[in-house]
């Protein structure tokens, strides 16, 4: 069993699956299930008195030659440091804060992570929403995540099936991330795992709200989510018409019998260039 994923840049991947760091049986499955980011969490998924046993799990994990993101805790919990000493292993491809409020937090991080590890902050509080541009203006911070559940917990939201009481708040995520030149933002997890019709709504649902990816809890929702953050044979083909048709035309133009400006060209640009998948 290869202890290293087959994982892309974290600024662009599309699933990232969390998994407990007192859990090292389950990294292996982690690696092999076709997340493009794995995430091994120091933070909620890991009980108090199993903390310092789930960062040894991780500590050899990296030397072996694995490659994840880390999940730490926050600057306030008294085991900060012990996690702050894991960002810099090599093998570490991105750090997640949680309930991240602003860049003074993030600076600390950054300072002791290596050059070139994304930092992805959780905007799981009011506070954190309140500021986001900040936070998303912080430098090395490379994309925005939601921790919805969190975020509901704080604000005393109950959200209805689809979720529509959160529209607003994800919107303001997708804005401040491309207002800051982010990636698009990763959006909450499903907690259903065996509900994949939903997972599918939920994911579908984000990427139509300008969001890249989504956070997962279980191997078999990667899949899905994959898929939906994926452009389809029929998107492909229509930008590859779009862009064919393009071919000699001044300016604006009909194809069956739509118009195709700049806006629709770009988008048929970024669909086959990968951007949005």
């Amino acid at each position: 069993m290869s202890s290293t994923p087959n994982i892309m840049d974290p600024a662009l991947a599309r699933s990232m699956l969390f998994v407990p760091g007192d859990r090292p049986e389950r990294f292996g499955k982690a690696v092999a299930s076709g997340a493009d980011a794995v995430i091994l969490d120091l933070e909620d998924a890991v009980a108090p008195a199993s903390k310092c046993r789930a960062r040894d799990a991780i500590a050899d994990f990296l030397q072996r030659g694995g490659q994840a993101m880390l999940r730490i805790n926050g600057l306030d919990h008294k085991s900060i440091n012990d996690d702050l000493a894991l960002c810099g292993l090599p093998g570490v491809t991105g750090i997640v804060y949680p309930k991240a409020e602003s860049s003074t937090q993030l600076q600390w991080v950054r300072s002791r992570m290596r050059s070139g590890v994304a930092l992805m902050p959780l905007i799981e509080t009011a506070v954190g929403l309140r500021d986001v541009h900040q936070v998303a203006a912080t430098p090395g911070v490379t994309r925005l995540l939601f921790g919805h559940l969190d975020f509901c917990l704080d604000l005393g939201l109950e959200p209805g099936d689809d979720e529509a009481e959160l529209a607003a708040y994800r919107s303001t995520l997708v804005l401040a991330s491309r207002a800051c030149g982010l990636h698009p933002p990763v959006d909450g997890v499903t907690v259903n795992v065996h509900d994949s019709e939903e997972l599918s709504r939920a994911a579908l649902a984000a990427r139509r709200c300008g969001f890249g990816g989504k956070l997962c809890i279980h191997p078999a929702q990667v899949s899905k989510v994959n898929a939906a953050f994926s452009a389809s044979s029929n998107d492909l083909a229509w930008a590859r018409r779009v862009m064919d048709a393009a071919e000699g035309q001044p300016g604006a133009f009909l194809l069956d019998g739509q118009m195709v400006d700049a806006p629709v060209l770009g988008k048929a640009q970024r669909l086959l260039a990968g951007v949005a998948r």
